[in-house]
């Protein structure tokens, strides 16, 4: 007779595989849409007649094929750090102590040419080889907004204004090494889900990176749909006569333009072309759009509450705006 503890376990074990499948199978679907709707762009757009509608649908493919090979770049050097480096590496570049670590992570971020959709993936395979939270945090902040890139976008955009270059870089540095700080101090382990990495044990360096890749790219793709349709949506329903009334009171333009960086989500390599064509709104309230942009968008928390958790978001992304904001207003101040 078969004992009772030998029918009881594949029963037991049942609802945890439908519940990897479904995952899984949701992630898979959100990733495979946005290839469909990347490829049959010329198809689908004669479904759009209406101006809101054409719009929205641009805005759409817009944000999607801007971060998408940003994407594809921080999901490879995701990788690569996943399976290439050693964790002895990180142990030896960064101080041991937390709080130290973060300025020398926020001034690293200069190194990696993209936007913020590719520097998730990379504090998170950061995260998976024993940096500490608050470190990969600032790396994640920095590297949008100062990298090499992003600093010759912004002169291109504003010819004449170098003073708005260093303000852009000063105050994006300053803001992340603060946000890295107050984490390093107030953060709680419960508030961030460790991001879900592949088992590669057994494998070989390239099928490790093969199958950390797939899983990395399918489930930061998916999340970056999702933000994609958000900030359609929301760019559409933003009046331009808002913006040119709000544009008349200083304290307010910075408010209103630090929200609409956040909504818009355009990548930080054009984000400054966008805010350079904002010429009713002061130096300062364009700064902030810039700085706050790279940090916190509605993409960036989507593609964050995937890899971290909504706990995680619900509490960073509001901290992020504000410390972001008034680094652009104390650095606008100064330097503008």
């Amino acid at each position: 007779m078969i004992p009772p503890t030998d029918t009881a376990a594949p029963a037991a074990a049942a609802p945890t595989t439908r519940r990897r499948g479904t995952g899984a199978g949701s992630t898979v679907g959100l990733a495979g849409l946005l290839i469909v709707i990347l490829l049959g762009q010329p198809y689908l757009a004669g479904l759009f007649t209406s101006a809101a509608l054409q719009t929205w649908s641009t805005v759409f493919v817009a944000v999607c094929v801007q971060a998408l090979p940003f994407l594809v770049l921080g999901v490879l050097v995701s990788g690569a750090i996943a399976v290439f480096v050693p964790p002895a590496f990180f142990a030896r570049a960064l101080p041991g102590n937390p709080l130290a670590a973060v300025p020398v992570a926020g001034v690293a971020g200069a190194l990696l040419p993209g936007c913020e959709c590719g520097s998730v993936p990379v504090a998170s395979g950061l995260m998976a080889r024993g940096v500490a939270p608050a470190a990969a945090l600032a790396f994640l902040l920095s590297a949008p907004a100062i990298n090499p890139v992003v600093v010759v976008a912004t002169a291109v955009a504003f010819p004449g204004h170098p003073e708005m270059v260093v303000a852009r870089f000063v105050a994006s540095l300053a803001a992340a090494v603060v946000v890295g700080w107050i984490w390093a101090r107030v953060g709680r382990a419960d508030w961030m889900a460790s991001p879900r990495r592949p088992d590669v044990s057994g494998m070989g360096r390239i099928e490790a990176f093969r199958v950390t890749f797939s899983h990395d790219f399918l489930q930061a793709g998916g999340f970056l749909v999702v933000g994609g349709l958000a900030a359609a949506t929301l760019n559409v329903l933003v009046p331009q006569r808002v913006l040119n009334s709000v544009a008349q009171h200083q304290w307010l333009a910075v408010g209103a333009l630090a929200l609409l960086a956040v909504l818009l989500a355009i990548c930080s390599e054009a984000d400054a072309f966008v805010a350079a064509s904002l010429g009713q709104f002061s130096l300062t309230a364009r700064l902030a759009f810039l700085v706050v942009g790279p940090m916190v968008d509605v993409k960036l928390i989507s593609l964050q509450a995937g890899t971290f958790g909504r706990r995680f978001a619900v509490r960073f992304a509001p901290l992020t705006f504000v410390v972001a904001v008034a680094a652009a207003v104390l650095v606008g101040g100064w330097l503008l």
